[in-house]
């Protein structure tokens, strides 16, 4: 599987599923900025993204927002992805904003294993069952 799929792949596997009612998945791909009106609600979020240069191969990261933030660089375009929109979220947003935000990462190449485990501590994540980086 390619490198940077990692969360087209697992929003799919998740559609194979019965989640919980409580559990919205999003297909956020590009979205950047777009995705600020998710965040405005408060609650869990939990993104999973392709990473690298934080695991072996294959390997499946979890990541609070803090960790995240600090691997922004100085990208503003298409480029800023995750890091840059969790730094400016409270610049833009600062009244409800998530308690938790979590990244899921999967260090490519993805494979089916990765995509299955990411997809496994994404709910665990989300409904509580799992509340800190490993």
């Amino acid at each position: 599987m390619e490198n940077d799929l990692a969360g087209q792949k697992v929003y799919e596997h998740f559609q194979t599923l019965a989640l919980p009612p409580d559990i919205e998945v999003y297909q956020g791909g590009l979205a950047g900025l777009n995705l600020l009106p998710l965040l405005e609600h408060g609650g869990r979020v939990v993104f999973v993204d392709s990473v690298k240069g934080f695991a072996s191969p294959r390997e499946v990261v979890i990541m609070d927002r803090e960790q995240i933030v600090k691997k922004r660089g100085q990208h503003y375009g298409h480029q800023a992805g995750l890091p840059y929109l969790l730094a400016v979220l409270p610049l833009v947003n600062p009244g409800t904003m998530p308690h938790e935000i979590v990244l899921v990462g999967i260090e490519g190449p993805v494979s089916r294993e990765a995509i299955e485990k990411a997809a496994r501590l994404s709910l665990q994540i989300a409904t509580g069952g799992l509340l800190s980086p490993e």
